[in-house]
């Protein structure tokens, strides 16, 4: 039996669903019931009646999935799949934030601890970070956290009094302006499409036809019917373009765009996971229970 059908085999057998995020290695999207950002992910995760959740993701989104469903087994078959956005910025350092700025929305990227959630009263994805920012009294001062560019571009779309975290995503923050530039002019006529975590993104607008979610990506793939289009953001995501449109070539901004924690995941990784309940994550009932709100906020939204 091939690796492909044990797995396929074990997932039917334990009644698990498969979700796995855009930047996931090729095969293993290939063998995921759903594929998609987070924001897609975490719906589905509430959406599907299946007890067991295999997240082929990086570790706050299967705590995200965890939080919003206490009562399934949840998995990530690689403890190793952090984050380093995530990792910048702790629980303890948000309170301290929250001290200086009494009063203030704590809007949380999805990308933090469950945690840092607990801590927040908004979670978002960068597909509805704007809807929920321009959501907020117009009264309030928001802290927006971690991810600074993706804040910038926010505030810049929303003309909202934001403060921002200083953290970033180490394979988007390499996207610069001149990454931007040098690409469009190496390619004359295609389109550029870019992330939101991409370095200086609001500078990098005038060398960008589109600001997209990882979703939308795929969406616009679909719509295109441009010969070549150059993408700014992590490679994983190149997979499911092509799926979707075989007739338009997607070229990255940088063949070196790869975020290791989100290649940690292989098919034995899978394989390990639904044969031996490999590794469950739980978090805290305390801790849960506060971040929920936020999370479904953001659901919500």
């Amino acid at each position: 039996m091939s690796l492909e059908s044990e797995i396929l085999r074990l997932k039917e057998e334990k009644h698990a669903v498969l979700l796995a995020h855009n930047y996931q290695r090729p095969e293993v999207q290939d063998l995921a019931d759903f594929v998609g950002d987070s924001l897609y992910l975490s719906r589905t995760a509430v959406q599907d009646r299946r007890p067991v959740i295999v997240f082929a993701g990086v570790r706050f989104m299967a705590e995200t999935a965890k939080i919003l469903n206490p009562e399934k087994t949840v998995l990530l078959p690689d403890l190793a799949a952090g984050c380093g956005l995530a990792d910048s910025i702790t629980a303890e350092q948000l309170r301290g934030w929250k001290a200086d700025h009494p009063g203030a929305v704590v809007v949380a990227y999805v990308n933090t601890s469950a945690e840092v959630k607990a801590e927040s009263d908004y979670c978002c994805t960068s597909s509805n970070a704007i809807r929920i920012v321009r959501s907020i009294p117009a009264e309030k001062e928001i802290l927006f956290l971690p991810d600074v560019f993706l804040g910038e571009y926010v505030r810049k779309e929303t003309g909202r009094r934001m403060h921002l975290w200083v953290g970033d995503c180490p394979v988007h923050a390499r996207m610069r302006p001149e990454t931007l530039e040098a690409a469009r002019a190496a390619h004359p006529g295609a389109p550029v499409i870019a992330h939101p975590e991409c370095g200086c993104s609001t500078a990098a607008l005038p060398h960008v036809d589109r600001i997209l979610s990882t979703d939308g990506m795929v969406r616009f793939a679909r719509e295109t019917t441009a010969p070549e289009v150059l993408v700014a953001t992590e490679v994983g995501i190149l997979h499911p373009m092509r799926r979707a449109n075989p007739r338009t070539r997607f070229t990255p901004i940088s063949e070196g765009a790869v975020c290791p924690y989100m290649k940690e995941i292989g098919l034995e990784d899978l394989r390990d996971s639904l044969a031996f309940g490999q590794f469950r994550i739980d978090v805290p009932s305390e801790t849960l229970l506060r971040a929920r709100r936020s999370l479904e906020r953001m659901i919500a939204a």
